[in-house]
């Protein structure tokens, strides 16, 4: 794990969150002598529960309080990163429920418990100076497990969202780097499962990531390297397209054409894509699905030109076709 410096700023501010000496101070209206601003106080307040982390006993609400405070507090992942201990107590909250995966005997409590931790790295995860550092530490890996499981009860599918988040945060950055790191640990096949049994939600986070690695020249080069790969991916992709056909989602039917259009700019992708593209990204199936969505509706039109166009003799008829598919 990263080494983590000891000389944080813990002791400048208060530790206590004061309080105002007046109406005044306490309405954040104007500037009273001895008295913390708004800003000075939340940094207290914060590194309040930072500390609070070390202590077993407090350690529960501080999770809840921080989790929830997360936004309003700045700088709040430097300050989980570099103070003394913390990222350990985290890491302790998410192996001790490493027990109860298998067989599955996850409970709600435990389950929000770890998911307000989780919340915490995902901070960690989004924030620029704090991001590589976390991926250095290779933090992902502890999370891996929980997009192992297949329950489907709400405490698992609660886990397995919370953990694509961070994961998610990682990779909303463009950075070849992350995606390397996603690559090596095998992310693909974590996501895939999601993407075949989770929440619509879940599998919305799921098939995200997918698309920002397939964004990625290294990635698509990775997933379409071998048959395997390629085949892996595009039959679960064409499962969604057919649950999706029965129970539509526009969020998610997004992120599946996006996912198909990438890999339509590999070559030979794009062959296979002739011959295996789901039926019903081509017959209008999901016209109203998409009437609202220009982007998506561009999008689903370009993947079909790109897989009509390997065969260049159906090219003017494939074309007249999406004209008339798409209402042009």
């Amino acid at each position: 794990m990263a080494n983590h410096p000891q000389s944080l700023s813990l002791n400048t501010p208060p530790f206590a969150n004061p309080a105002p000496s007046s109406p005044v101070a306490a309405a954040g209206a104007g500037t009273v002598a001895g008295a913390p601003g708004n800003k000075d106080r939340k940094m207290a307040s914060a590194e309040q529960l930072v500390l609070d982390l070390l202590d077993p006993e407090l350690r529960e609400n501080a999770l809840l309080d921080l989790s929830k405070k997360r936004e309003i507090f700045q700088d709040l992942a430097p300050l989980l990163w570099y103070s003394f201990g913390t990222i350990p107590a985290l890491l302790q909250e998410i192996v001790s429920i490493y027990p109860v995966l298998s067989p599955p005997t996850l409970t709600p409590v435990a389950s929000n418990r770890v998911c307000n931790a989780l919340a915490l790295l995902q901070c960690v995860a989004s924030h620029p100076d704090t991001r590589i550092l976390f991926l250095n530490a290779h933090i992902p890996l502890y999370l891996y497990p929980f997009l192992n499981t297949t329950s489907k009860t709400r405490p698992f599918e609660y886990l397995r969202l919370t953990s694509l988040g961070v994961i998610g945060a990682l990779v909303k950055v463009d950075d070849t780097e992350v995606i390397t790191f996603l690559l090596q640990t095998e992310i693909i096949p974590l996501c895939l499962r999601t993407m075949e049994m989770g929440s619509e939600l879940s599998k919305t986070v799921a098939t995200f990531i997918v698309q920002k690695i397939l964004l990625d020249d290294v990635g698509l080069r990775y997933i379409c390297a071998t048959a395997e790969r390629f085949y892996a991916v595009g039959s679960v992709l064409a499962t969604m397209v057919a649950s999706l056909a029965e129970q539509p989602s526009t969020r998610l039917l997004k992120h599946i054409i996006r996912c198909y259009l990438r890999l339509s700019d590999n070559q030979r992708a794009c062959e296979a894509l002739h011959n295996c593209l789901p039926d019903m990204l081509k017959d209008g199936t999901f016209n109203n699905c998409l009437r609202d969505d220009l982007v998506t509706r561009r999008w689903l039109q370009q993947l079909l030109h790109n897989v009509a166009a390997v065969n260049p003799v159906s090219v003017a008829m494939q074309q007249a076709r999406l004209e008339h598919m798409m209402g042009n």
